[in-house]
């Protein structure tokens, strides 16, 4: 059976970019391998669970094969499944976001000069 690290197997399986952007997101605590921290030199096993926080998202899968080399997208997909709870926790933070969104507008233009001078001078009104 072939040994594969955890920081190499997360770039296979497309998780992140590089494999040097993949070890600075296990040494910064951003991937849990089986509930714990771990290092990127950690070699991963068929059956076991990963938790990753890629910027606002948090996925949970569940590590279905090994493999050392990059290959395309449907490939890489194949190597992981994400648990039915992680895939429903991620929608409903998506809709929450989205509802946020709209309650809050963005400005269709930005504030010309005049504007600008206005929002300072009330801001720092005394």
């Amino acid at each position: 059976m072939e040994q594969v690290r955890l920081d190499k197997w997360l770039w296979a399986a497309r998780f992140y970019k590089t494999r040097s952007i993949a070890r600075e997101m296990i040494d910064g605590g951003k991937v849990h391998y089986n509930g714990q921290r771990s290092k990127p030199s950690k070699i991963v096993e068929i059956g076991a669970m990963l938790k990753l926080r890629q910027g606002s998202d948090e996925k949970e899968v569940e590590i279905l094969a090994i493999s050392d080399k990059r290959n395309g997208a449907a490939q890489a997909q194949s190597l992981y499944q994400e648990t039915t709870a992680s895939i429903s926790k991620r929608e409903q933070i998506a809709a929450a976001r989205k509802a946020n969104a709209l309650s809050m507008p963005n400005p269709e233009r930005r504030p010309n000069k005049k504007e600008r001078r206005d929002l300072i001078r009330f801001k720092y009104q005394e």
